[in-house]
């Protein structure tokens, strides 16, 4: 196990009981590869989700060489994308980034229900973190906000969850 990525939990002092082992990841995306699959669909949105996770990424170490990013028509087709990416055994994250609005039929509802049961199925099937940045909203105006570049927007929290992910599976490697 790689002590280097294992750090305390903020909740240890709650458990009031030092014994127990807690594993947490950390931040570091140093080394670590990473796979982004993004829609053009609502490009205006999906641009920002994109420079708001790769600024997170490279501004907690990852270099521009780590990162991929893979372009496809709508948020429908990234588990496809996905899918291929957790089979190249390339990468130590995947981060799908989407824009999905609910429009006058429940069109966009099932397509957000199978692209999240789709992502989940492949993190189990290749034991990989695939991290969902896709933001599913009522209105494009809601997806706006969502989609903001920086700290409180949807692409950098998929990108530290992405991170931290990672360094916990490496620390729950044999």
């Amino acid at each position: 196990m790689n002590r280097k990525t294992m750090s305390t939990s903020p909740t240890q002092a709650h458990l009031g009981r030092a014994g127990i082992h807690q594993i947490t990841g950390n931040h570091n995306a140093g080394r670590l590869k990473f796979g982004l699959v993004v829609s053009r669909f609502n490009d205006k949105i999906t641009n920002k989700l994109l420079r708001s996770a790769a600024d997170c990424l490279t501004q907690h170490g990852a270099s521009d060489t780590n990162i991929t990013v893979v372009w496809v028509p709508g948020a429908f087709e990234i588990p496809g994308v996905l899918e291929k990416m957790a089979q190249s055994g390339r990468y130590d994250a995947l981060i799908a980034l989407g824009a999905i609005v609910q429009g006058e039929t429940p069109h966009a509802a099932l397509i957000s229900a199978e692209v999240n049961r789709s992502m989940s199925a492949i993190a189990q099937r290749h034991g990989l973190p695939v991290v969902d940045g896709v933001v599913m909203t009522h209105t494009m105006a809601q997806a706006e906000v969502r989609s903001k570049v920086g700290t409180g927007g949807r692409g950098w929290y998929a990108a530290t969850v992405a991170i931290e992910m990672a360094r916990v599976y490496e620390c729950l490697k044999a």
